[in-house]
């Protein structure tokens, strides 16, 4: 089992930035790739971005070259750097990890901390 805690969000006003953290614990052996996702009510979740544990990083089109996703190896940590950040941005954040090299079907979910950008 691992379990997942994210931290960070909150509110903000467009153009304003927000940095998302989430600590994973429990069965490291587990704790592969790791990402942030993102759902808004009546939506599916949606891939925001995701990174190996190498380092290779993947994002959604909607948000390169605004957010930025890292990883401490180390510490078991994700994080997600959220830049020029717009309305369309708010949603539920939920971190995920993954046993595979990518992000793949069968992992862990953290519990959603809620983004909301004002306009």
């Amino acid at each position: 089992q691992v379990q997942l805690v994210e931290s960070g969000g909150g509110l903000v006003q467009a153009g304003g930035s927000l940095t998302l953290s989430c600590a994973a614990s429990g069965n490291i052996f587990s704790i592969n790739a790791m990402g942030w996702y993102r759902q808004t009510p009546g939506k599916q979740r949606e891939l925001v971005a995701g990174i190996t544990r190498g380092g290779t990083t993947n994002y959604a089109d909607s948000v390169k070259g605004r957010f930025t996703i890292s990883r401490d190896n180390a510490k078991n940590m994700v994080y997600l750097q959220m830049n020029s950040l717009k309305p369309e941005d708010t949603a539920v954040y939920y971190c995920r990890t993954t046993p595979t090299y990518v992000l793949g079907s069968s992992g862990y979910w953290g519990q959603g901390t809620q983004v909301t950008v004002s306009s």
